[in-house]
């Protein structure tokens, strides 16, 4: 008897893009919502259309992910009726803006994973991006350590910058939580232990970095 790797054909059941584009609507506006209820002040993200983001700004040059309000820092909101308003017919990303409730650390995988591994819900709230960014979420404040500011691919943002949540569609791939802030009572990590236990890896880690440094605190919604 000869056995085969081939597995049996299933179909699956086809569902009409425009109720894919509600579902995704949907599950976009709860997320927002939540981070809202807890005080995140969020702003909408231009909508993932094809190989581009359409933030309906007409002659808009960005084709990465923004915001698709003119001021991010005027707009970004915990007023849960506005929040509602964005999310009621298009399938806005979620922008997170840092600085205030929380600053973010974003390295690679190879400095972030081990993190999460060791410290666990410790770690406090992760999410990671399909391309492979690992994004840190901590107490406000605290200046990158000199070793990781050395580094190209460690971003901090905080004042005047902001990060796509989860389930946020980049071009990759959607955003994902390695470790929900639901999952720690939306409490915050000491900046300082986790840029320690970063900076220990990146002492660790070899080869260059891949990923050059984002805008970090200098991104604006222009």
């Amino acid at each position: 008897m000869q056995w085969t790797n081939r597995q049996p054909f299933v179909r699956q059941p086809f569902v009409p893009p425009a109720l894919l584009g509600r579902l995704d609507r949907v599950r976009l506006r709860r997320a927002a919502q939540a981070f809202a209820e807890h005080g995140w002040a969020v702003a909408p993200g231009a909508v993932l259309t094809g190989p581009r983001f359409d933030c309906g700004r007409p002659g808009c040059p960005i084709t990465g992910c923004h915001p698709a309000v003119d001021s991010l820092a005027e707009s970004a909101t915990t007023d849960p009726g506005r929040v509602a308003g964005w999310w009621r017919r298009r399938p806005h990303n979620v922008l997170l803006t840092t600085g205030d409730a929380f600053d973010v650390l974003e390295v690679p995988a190879a400095l972030g994973r081990p993190v999460t591994d060791r410290l666990g819900d410790a770690a406090g709230p992760v999410a990671v991006t399909a391309a492979g960014r690992w994004m840190f979420l901590v107490r406000p404040g605290c200046p990158l350590r000199a070793e990781l500011d050395l580094r190209q691919d460690v971003v901090r943002h905080g004042q005047g910058s902001w990060i796509p949540a989860p389930p946020s569609r980049m071009v990759e791939g959607p955003v994902r939580w390695a470790i929900p802030p639901g999952q720690v009572g939306w409490t915050l990590p000491d900046a300082e232990k986790v840029q320690e236990m970063l900076a220990a890896n990146a002492g660790r880690a070899t080869g260059r970095p891949l990923v050059p440094r984002q805008l970090s605190t200098l991104r604006r919604a222009a």
